[in-house]
């Protein structure tokens, strides 16, 4: 959440927020948008959380990151979303310092940890196809379930590191309507290092294997269907494609997720060394939010056991005995 601004160490001047420059008719309609998307991500992202809590066949390793994923976009619907809405449409911060803090707080830590699940994701899945047999043996929800925690609190520490070590030197408030943290130099290129460069290094590299290997699989299922038509081939042949699928959905779902976040750190980038526009830093902040509301329609479209358990969960049958042993695959 790095942004430039104008360096306030010598006390601002008084603000007022602007005058409204658009209708009333347009005004409401802002705000009906703004909390159109912000009921989308955070009902998206719950309905999520809740089949992968629930039904237990959605207990696998690699389902737990799409949880910690889930779970950082939700919580970036309800408190985030709304907020950083709230200010782009008043084109003001409105709010109070300790509310700011809280705020930049909240969106670099979740931010950062949508990312880290991304490239989790993309590790996870290269081992799964790579070596599944070892995969099985030794990658364990447990196991997942631990280097999620391990991952949220990493990047929690970091997130108070940065802001404990920033907040003395410079202004929270660069003026009465503005909330932004001015990282220094330093600061700004080890921020890019750790939540851009490296997680997006790793999530591109992982996915390049990723798709090697799911075209070797596709070469493979073909020859064992020109060469013989047994039972344990093609159930061989329908793993791998199992695998080939999820391999391409999550690859989706990757692709917008760097399309979406990839402008803000241009402009982030950019922004330590030439003066942009406010207007141009609110539509990458739009861009970079509304990603947590993407994800949920990407699963819609193109996982077929989400879409059953949404109509399970809004017909109230997982309130039925034994729901949760129920087949969604």
């Amino acid at each position: 959440m790095n942004s430039t601004g104008v360096n306030q160490t010598d006390g601002c001047l008084a603000y007022i927020c602007p005058e409204r420059s658009v209708s009333t008719a347009v005004y409401v309609l802002l705000y009906l948008s703004a909390a159109a998307a912000v009921l989308l991500t955070v009902c998206g992202n719950l309905l999520i959380i809740i089949s992968v809590c629930h039904f237990k066949q959605l207990h696998t390793p690699t389902n737990m990151l799409i949880l910690s994923l889930a779970v950082s976009d939700f919580l970036v619907g309800v408190c985030v979303m709304p907020v950083a809405l709230i200010w782009i449409i008043e084109s003001c911060w409105i709010f109070r310092t300790l509310y700011c803090i809280c705020y930049l707080l909240a969106a670099y830590f979740l931010t950062s940890s949508s990312i880290y699940n991304i490239a989790l994701i993309a590790v996870d899945r290269y081992f799964a196809l790579s070596n599944p047999f070892l995969y099985t043996k030794a990658v364990s929800v447990k196991t997942m379930c631990i280097v999620v925690l391990c991952d949220w609190f990493v990047l929690l520490s970091y997130t108070f590191a940065l802001q404990y070590i920033n907040l003395p030197f410079v202004n929270v408030m660069t003026c009465p309507g503005d909330c932004f943290l001015l990282l220094d130099e330093v600061w700004s290129l080890v921020d890019l290092l750790v939540t851009f460069v490296f997680p997006f290094a790793v999530i591109i590299i992982f996915y390049a294997l990723v798709f090697i290997i799911a075209k070797k699989h596709a070469t493979a299922i073909r020859g064992l269907n020109a060469q013989t038509r047994t039972q344990t081939s093609k159930n061989m042949a329908d793993s791998m494609k199992s695998e080939r699928k999820a391999a391409k959905v999550l690859g989706i779902l990757v692709s917008v997720f760097l399309a979406c976040l990839f402008p803000y750190f241009v402009y982030t980038l950019l922004g330590n060394v030439i003066t942009l526009e406010f207007e141009t830093f609110q539509k990458v902040l739009i861009l970079l939010y509304l990603n947590s509301a993407i994800n949920p329609v990407i699963y819609a479209l193109f996982y077929p056991w989400f879409r059953r358990c949404v109509k399970l969960i809004l017909t109230f049958q997982i309130f039925n005995t034994d729901s949760a042993l129920m087949n969604v695959l």
